[in-house]
């Protein structure tokens, strides 16, 4: 009797070499369909197209992102580094910018206190720096860092930047005050360098404003006296040496009495600016008797 015949009350059973043998047989059917036709590629096509390639899409892309971020993140890090040197050099390169400035402008004016030498060089003198001044925006009234123990004494010359700063009104060991001659309370016998005519020069800050201090008392008979003319100091005053270049009239007008002139001179010192002067060590004896001086 066949062994798959199913006997009344017994269960079916199938030996397993025809199993066996059946499965080959539909593993090989299987691969003849496979190799042959498309029948099992278009679904399974299907399925990788609307799931795997977006999901290898997505993780591409992400990859990607990640790549440039983190590229990103390097040249940031890098440019980072590169700021930090870069603000170094420019800290350095702005500091010595700073000293050669300054190293500049201390040469301009030793320069300028070589020509004021050489323009003055009958006399002897001191260089001097200014350690401080008084409140307001003129070199009215100022220390100098030189004293008695270099020689300097009252009533001495001071000038700068080609002119008349001042006097020196009191001193110590090491330090003495100069008051220029734009203070309130200064009065300089002077005269016009082209034509020798007598005038005061006095100190006035609220003229400052304008640059400019005044003159009285200027006999000009013969109507000589133009804008533009030199003022020095002259030879009659008691406190100051001779011919030391004041300024420029800027302005002259004939006084109500149509005897005197008067007007304003525009200082030949820069007194918004000072850092260092000279002192005249020479001191001027009276052998006339001068205006008064302050």
């Amino acid at each position: 009797m066949s062994p798959i015949v199913k006997r009344k009350g017994e269960k079916f059973t199938l030996p397993s070499k025809y199993l066996l043998l059946i499965l080959t047989f539909l593993c090989t059917v299987l691969m003849l369909v496979t190799f042959g036709t498309d029948v099992f590629n278009r679904p399974l096509n299907t399925v990788v197209g609307r799931v795997v390639v977006p999901f290898q899409q997505g993780v591409g892309r992400l990859g990607e992102w990640l790549a440039n971020r983190s590229e990103e993140l390097v040249q940031i890090r890098y440019l980072l580094e590169e700021n930090k040197r870069l603000q170094a050099e420019i800290d350095a390169l702005t500091e010595e910018n700073t000293l050669l400035q300054q190293d500049k402008y201390e040469l301009n004016q030793l320069r300028a206190l070589v020509q004021l030498d050489e323009q003055y060089g009958s006399y002897e003198k001191v260089g001097a720096r200014i350690t401080a001044r008084d409140a307001g925006n003129w070199y009215s009234s100022f220390l100098i860092d030189k004293g008695w123990e270099d020689g300097l004494e009252a009533d001495m010359n001071v000038i700068a930047g080609g002119g008349l700063v001042g006097r020196i009104t009191s001193v110590g060991p090491n330090w003495a005050r100069v008051t220029s001659i734009i203070s309130d309370n200064s009065n300089v016998s002077a005269m016009t360098l082209a034509t020798e005519d007598n005038l005061i020069v006095s100190g006035n800050l609220q003229k400052m404003a304008e640059n400019c201090i005044t003159f009285g008392q200027l006999v000009d008979s013969r109507n000589v006296v133009q804008v533009g003319d030199k003022v020095v100091t002259s030879n009659i005053s008691d406190k100051f040496l001779p011919n030391l270049l004041i300024g420029y009239i800027s302005s002259i007008e004939t006084d109500a009495n149509n005897l005197t002139k008067s007007g304003l001179i525009t200082p030949a010192v820069d007194f918004e600016h000072l850092g260092e002067v000279l002192v005249i060590t020479d001191r001027k004896q009276a052998v006339d008797e001068g205006p008064e001086e302050d």
